[in-house]
């Protein structure tokens, strides 16, 4: 099983997405939250603020996270466990670093997301309004 983490970065009713390649091999052309792959050794937090610096160029304030779920995706050797975090406060301006996982990033209004293709449809659900 893959175990990876995500954030969102929630500020003024809008959250921050990256929009997948069309060229990734996983879940292409889709809308989901910045992460990314817990290493050997990390915990879920330390993973998620590694994702966050390398993808975005910001540095999380680890203790203003909440987890605020759990997704699963896949069967067997493609299973894939994410967890789900809030981040409350962090320093840097989000700008996108990984142009080869993610072709765009942007701020979505919470409630505008029902309306785009998210790679996990209920993220809506797991976001405070």
């Amino acid at each position: 099983m893959h175990v990876v983490v995500c954030g969102a970065l929630v500020e003024n009713g809008e959250v921050l997405l990256v929009h997948r390649s069309p060229t990734r091999r996983a879940y292409p052309d889709l809308w989901d939250l910045p992460g990314g792959h817990v290493e050997a050794g990390e915990s879920e937090l330390q993973a998620l603020a590694r994702e966050m610096h390398e993808e975005l160029g910001v540095r999380i304030v680890a203790q203003s996270a909440s987890r605020l779920g759990d997704w699963h995706a896949g069967s067997g050797d493609d299973a894939v466990h994410v967890g789900v975090w809030r981040i409350g406060d962090w320093a840097g301006s989000p700008t996108n670093r990984a142009p080869e996982e993610h072709d765009d990033i942007a701020w979505v209004g919470i409630g505008e997301l029902g309306g785009l293709p998210l790679l996990f449809a209920d993220l809506a659900a797991l976001l405070p309004a």
